[in-house]
């Protein structure tokens, strides 16, 4: 009970000042990179560096997605990208449209700092696509999650900008949405993925290497009184938007909160609360990876990698690469 109630006052101070984001950048920012850089040593950090560094480069020699010649409707995907990410969204993108004759169409919401420049790229390489600029999003939050009313949810939006792939993305925009991660690739056909977006009607995520939601299993059924899927990872997150009770997912960030705190994984949490009960489309987590072994990595055998925690060197050095070789 002490532990909660500190919790609370120091939540509570710290969002007052608006504290949370300096903190976040003065300490735990370079403290995690520190943390880092020891795991990982100088060496590797440095040649990881370069390779992000090509990466990006490399997204501005990328082919125009041309969709004119096909008589289907474009598959619409929808990314949270910004001046950070870009370049991994449009080559998460890039590398799913090399393999379908389907047009795909990205959304992108812009998190704040998607620049004109990165956005003048993004409609080079998919003239297509949709970009929903910060200003437009800040409008849309403030009249369907007003703050008085979604306290728990604005301060996590802010706090935690990965939350936008579940406030952002969701409210006030009716429908089934896919969501992606932008530092996935694909290199083969996803037809689990087309056949969801041709005609959804479940739910639909990948498997994580294990679960990872931050709270325990007993608090979260709990609160949705149904079971929680297995390691879901939210890289693919198929919902209906239309099937969110915002005044729910509010109780439950701030039940969550006062009791267990808050975690890194809460967007994960919530998604993996969402579709609790329900029947769900699961990719095959033999063909949709997360975090692939050194051996795939350097050489994809599966359809679809999703470069998270160890896998990321794989995805710097090797995958966007291997994109390259199927242009």
């Amino acid at each position: 009970m002490i532990n909660t109630t500190k919790h609370k006052y120091i939540s509570q101070i710290l969002k007052e000042w608006k504290l949370g984001v300096i903190l976040y950048k003065v300490y735990y920012s370079p403290k995690n990179f520190l943390l880092r850089l020891f795991r990982k040593g100088i060496i590797n950090t440095a040649v990881d560096h370069r390779a992000q560094q090509q990466m990006e480069q490399a997204a501005y020699k990328l082919k125009v997605v041309d969709n004119h010649d096909s008589a289907d409707s474009p598959l619409e995907i929808h990314f949270l990208t910004g001046r950070k990410f870009w370049y991994q969204t449009i080559f998460c993108a890039y590398s799913f449209a090399q393999h379908t004759n389907i047009p795909i169409r990205p959304i992108i919401y812009d998190d704040g700092s998607l620049d004109s420049k990165y956005q003048e790229e993004i409609l080079r390489i998919f003239p297509e696509a949709k970009i929903i600029l910060n200003a437009e999003i800040e409008e849309y939050i403030n009249e369907h999650l007003p703050e008085h009313k979604f306290p728990y949810l604005r301060e996590r939006r802010r706090l935690q900008p990965h939350m936008k792939k579940i406030t952002d993305i969701r409210v006030g925009s009716p429908g089934w949405k896919l969501v992606l991660d932008s530092d996935m690739l694909f290199f083969r056909t996803p037809e689990f993925l087309i056949d969801w977006l041709k005609s959804p009607q479940n739910p639909c995520y990948m498997v994580d290497v294990l679960n990872s939601y931050g709270y325990s299993n007993t608090l979260m059924t709990s609160l949705t009184q149904a079971e929680i899927p297995d390691r879901l990872n939210v890289g693919i997150c198929g919902l209906n938007s239309d099937d969110i009770d915002w005044e729910q997912l509010e109780y439950w960030s701030k039940t969550m909160i006062d009791r267990e705190g808050t975690t890194y994984y809460m967007d994960q949490a919530l998604s993996a609360m969402l579709m609790s009960g329900k029947t769900c489309s699961i990719a095959p987590s033999d063909e949709y990876i997360a975090m692939p072994s050194r051996e795939e990595g350097m050489q994809p055998h599966a359809i679809m990698h999703h470069y998270v925690d160890k896998s990321k060197p794989l995805y710097f050095r090797y995958g966007w690469k291997n994109v390259l070789k199927n242009s």
